[in-house]
This record gives structure tokens, C-alpha cells and sequence, in this order.
């Protein structure tokens, strides 16, 4: 767009929307594009963080339980 096409932009809005709006839609374009621009970071900042984290070592392999031994026989004792 040249100079000439914005500024007829620039009147058909001041046009519709009189003098007093369009402060206030700048104010809130402007808030806008500030909380766009934070939560971008934000989500930036998650995904660095989370590559930058050290992954914790995997646990140690479970050893398989021994089968129990069996008892050695009681003594019998003979009865008298």
C-alpha cells in the first residue's frame, strides 16, 4: 500500500468510527498484542526449560525374587 491508499484508510476510519474510538480501540489493540507477545514467551520460555532440564536416570532393572530354600528336615527326636 502507498501513502495515498493509507491515508484514504485513515479517513474512511476516522469516518466510521469518529475521533473519540479510536483511542480507545489502539488502547486496546495495543493491550492486546502485549498479553499475545507474554503468553508467546511464556511458551517459549516453557519449552527451553523443559529441554534444559537434566532427565532423571531410569530406575534400576527389578531383580527377579530368588525361589526360597527349602528347610533341611527337622531333627526327629526319639520318644521314649
Amino acid at each position: 500500500m502507498s501513502g495515498p491508499e493509507i491515508m484514504v484508510v485513515m479517513v474512511v476510519v476516522l469516518v466510521l468510527f469518529g475521533a473519540k474510538k479510536i483511542p480507545e480501540f489502539a488502547k486496546g489493540l495495543g493491550q492486546a498484542i502485549k498479553e499475545f507477545k507474554k503468553a508467546s514467551s511464556d511458551v517459549t520460555n516453557e519449552i527451553q526449560n523443559s529441554i534444559n532440564q537434566e532427565t532423571p536416570p531410569p530406575p534400576p532393572p527389578a531383580k527377579p525374587k530368588a525361589a526360597p530354600e527349602s528347610a533341611p528336615p527337622a531333627a526327629t527326636v526319639p520318644k521314649s
